[in-house]
Formats: C-alpha cells, structure tokens, sequence
C-alpha cells in the first residue's frame, strides 16, 4: 500500500493560512485536515471534533504524560496537541493529510515525518498584517500587539521550511499551494515507493538515482 504525505502548513496569525487550507481541501479532497486538541475556548462557529478537540488543560497534561501527542506547543496562554498515533495511521494507511500549526510544531513533526512537506504562509507586509487582524475585529489593540510581536518571530522562521507561498492574491496563493501539493505527490522517492509493482513489470526493482 502507497503511504500518504504529510503536509505541515504555518504562518503569522492573520497571513490567511486557515483560510487557504479550506480553499485547498475544497478543490482536493483527497487531503484531510488533522484536527488539534487545544484547551482553548471554541469561537463562535466552532465545532468540537471539526475545527478543534476542546478539552481541558487536565486532558491535555494527561494525554501529554502518556506520550500521545506529535507536536504541542502553547500559544497566547492556551495548549495545542496533535495525536501522534492517529497522524501515523492515516499516512501509513495512504491517506494524506495536512497539520495547520505553528513553527515549532512543524520543526516537531519534520523530526518524526522527515517526508512531511512544509509550507509556510507569508503576508504580502507588515502593514497589510496589521490590516487584517484589526479588520477582523476580534481582538483588542493590545492583543493586537501582542500578535504583531509574535508575527514578526514567526516570519523570522520562514526560510526553514520548503516552500513559502506570499499570500498577496488570494486566487494566486490558492494555485501556488495546488502546485506544491501535486509535485510533491510525483517526487522520485515517492513514486518508487508508491509505483514498485509497475517497476517490477519493467524488469526492474526501482529506477537508478
């Protein structure tokens, strides 16, 4: 059975990740998004199970104790896991599937899936950053701050991933982060994997490097 890719996407808070993520799993199905377990309250249109796993900063320090998360990380007071045996499931299973988190997450997870794909999501500036998380009129001016100070750290960041996408023009961005997924779907170390009977009807185990 093929394995499935991993794809880990991050960015600033306000960069447009989420919204591009649900573009994407629109256009492909064959992605599914991991859900996250948080301690963190749901927002309005929320739904536990679909957007995040909420429960509780006991849970969350339990399921830790066992060993049981991927990658966590606590972000603007709140706690952020995902679950390492359900990742390896559904890759090994064939199935591939994206994890929205932030940097460190990613550095996390490229340890234990040195496969996983890595894209981070880049505002076209500084100034268009501050836009959009006042436009969103869900924090005040200095949460506001405090998410601009954290922007900054994590756009510092950016060059340790393998792909970044300026999301400048939405429809732009949305093709950009097509094309990664579809060329890392056809990369040689995969396709051997994935494509070993077919070698093995021409004559031959796997291609020579």
């Amino acid at each position: 059975m093929s394995q499935g890719v991993l794809y880990v996407v991050a960015a600033p808070s306000g960069a447009g990740k989420t919204s591009l993520v649900k573009a994407l799993l629109l256009k492909d199905q064959a992605i599914r998004l991991s859900v996250s377990y948080t301690t963190r309250a749901s927002r309005p249109g929320e739904t536990d199970g679909v957007d995040y796993r909420f429960i509780s900063v006991d849970e969350f320090r339990q399921m830790a104790a066992r060993g049981e998360f991927l990658e966590s990380a606590e972000v603007y007071g709140n706690y952020y896991g995902t679950s390492q045996a359900w990742i390896s499931g559904e890759i090994a299973a064939g199935r591939d599937i994206l994890l929205e988190i932030d940097w460190q997450g990613a550095a996390q997870v490229k340890r234990h899936f040195p496969d996983a794909v890595t894209l981070f999501i880049l505002p076209p500036s500084i100034e268009a950053l501050r836009q959009r998380l006042s436009g969103r009129g869900q924090d005040s001016p200095e949460v506001i701050e405090k998410r601009m100070a954290a922007a900054r750290d994590d756009i510092s960041h950016a060059a340790e991933f393998e792909y970044i996408i300026v999301n400048d023009d939405f429809d732009q961005a949305l093709l950009d982060f097509m094309a990664v997924v579809r060329a890392s779907r056809l990369t040689a170390n995969r396709q051997t994997r994935n494509l070993a009977s077919l070698f093995g009807r021409f004559g031959r185990d796997e291609p020579r490097s």
